[in-house]
C-alpha cells in the first residue's frame, strides 16, 4: 500500500436516536502522530470501530490508503489497532499468545521474538497473561498489532496503566514508527503527554470536528494570547505604564504582575523606559489543554 493515509469522510452513526457521530471528516497523513482528542461521548470509540469495520456507519466512508478494512487482502499487514487493552487466554504466556497470533495471521513465528523485543516486554513473556499488570497488557496490544509490520497504526487510550517511564518509552516508539514514514493516529483523554507526542491533533466534540492541524497551529489559533509574568520591586509603577500600553494588568502575588495584551518585549521596553527593575520576565503561552478546553466548551455532550 503506497498511500497510507486515513481518511474519513462524512462519517454519520446513530444509536437509538443518539447521533455519536455526525458528518465527520478528516486526514491522517503518514510520517506523523495524530493526537485524536474529544470530550467523553465525542465519538472517538465509535470513529474508531467504524474505520476498522466492527462498526458500520449510516453514511460516509472510513479507509486507509484508499480502502475500506473490510476490503484489505491483508489487513494485518496493513493495519495494526489496539481499542483496549490486550486479551489474551490467562493461563498463556505473552510468547505463546502472540505465537497463535501469527499462525492466524498466517506470518512466522519468529516475528513474535521481534515484537517482544521492540516493546520492551522479554522479561515478562514466558510468564502466563493472569500474572500481567495493566501497562504490560498495553504493551502486549501494541505488540500484537505490530506483529504484521503494518503501515497504519492506531491506538485507543494507550498510556492507560502506564507508569512515567512507560509513557516515555511510548512517546518514543511512537515517534519512531511515524519517522519511518508510518501512519499513527493516537485517542487519548492525556493531554499534556499529546502535546509532547502528536504531531497534528484531531479534535471532536458532540461527533462533530471542532479543530485539525499542526499541534503549533492549533495552539496558536485559539485560547487567546500568551500572558507574561513579571516580577519587580515597584509593580504599582510598571502598571502605570503598561496600561499606557493597552495592557490588561492584573497582581499576581507580592511584587508580581500578570500582563495580557502585550508581548514580553514590550513589558521590558516600558520597564526601562519608566526607569524600574525588572527581576523576573516570563511568557506562559496556551497550552493543549486550554485550547481543547476552550474549542469543546458547552460542545460535549453527555452520551
Amino acid at each position: 500500500m503506497s498511500d497510507a493515509r486515513i481518511v474519513v469522510s462524512g462519517l454519520r452513526k446513530q444509536y437509538r436516536g443518539v447521533t455519536a457521530v455526525d458528518d465527520l471528516s478528516f486526514t491522517v497523513e503518514p510520517g506523523r502522530v495524530t493526537g485524536f482528542l474529544g470530550p467523553n461521548g465525542a465519538g472517538k470509540t465509535t470513529t474508531l470501530r467504524m474505520l476498522l469495520g466492527l462498526v458500520a456507519p449510516d453514511a460516509g466512508t472510513a479507509t486507509l490508503g484508499g480502502q475500506r478494512y473490510a476490503d484489505l487482502p491483508e489487513p494485518a499487514r496493513v493495519v495494526g489497532a489496539v481499542l483496549e487493552a490486550s486479551s489474551a487466554h490467562k493461563g498463556r504466556t505473552g510468547r505463546n499468545h502472540l505465537r497463535a497470533c501469527c499462525i492466524t495471521m498466517g506470518l512466522p513465528r519468529t516475528r513474535a521474538e521481534e515484537v517482544l523485543d521492540l516493546v520492551g516486554l522479554h522479561p515478562a513473556a514466558d510468564r502466563p497473561f493472569k500474572g500481567y499488570s495493566l501497562g504490560m497488557r498495553q504493551r502486549l496490544g501494541i505488540a500484537t498489532a505490530m506483529l504484521g509490520d503494518p503501515r497504519v497504526l492506531i491506538l485507543d487510550e494507550p498510556a492507560n496503566g502506564l507508569d512515567p517511564e512507560g509513557i516515555r518509552w511510548m512517546r518514543e516508539l511512537l515517534q519512531g514508527l511515524a519517522a519511518q514514514g508510518r501512519t499513527v493516529l493516537v485517542s487519548s483523554h492525556l493531554l499534556a503527554e499529546m502535546q509532547s507526542l502528536a504531531d497534528d491533533v484531531v479534535i471532536v466534540a458532540a461527533g462533530r470536528l471542532v479543530r485539525q492541524g499542526p499541534v503549533a497551529e492549533v495552539l496558536g489559533s485559539v485560547g487567546g494570547d500568551a500572558v507574561v509574568h513579571a516580577r519587580t520591586p515597584e509593580p504599582e509603577k510598571l502598571t502605570a505604564a503598561l496600561h499606557q500600553l493597552g495592557a490588561t494588568v492584573t497582581a499576581d502575588g507580592p511584587n508580581r504582575l500578570r500582563v495580557a495584551g502585550v508581548a514580553a518585549e514590550a513589558v521590558g521596553d516600558a520597564a526601562l523606559a519608566a526607569g524600574v527593575a525588572l527581576h523576573q520576565l516570563t511568557t506562559e503561552q496556551p497550552d493543549l489543554e486550554d485550547v481543547f478546553l476552550d474549542l469543546t466548551h458547552a460542545k460535549a455532550a453527555i452520551r
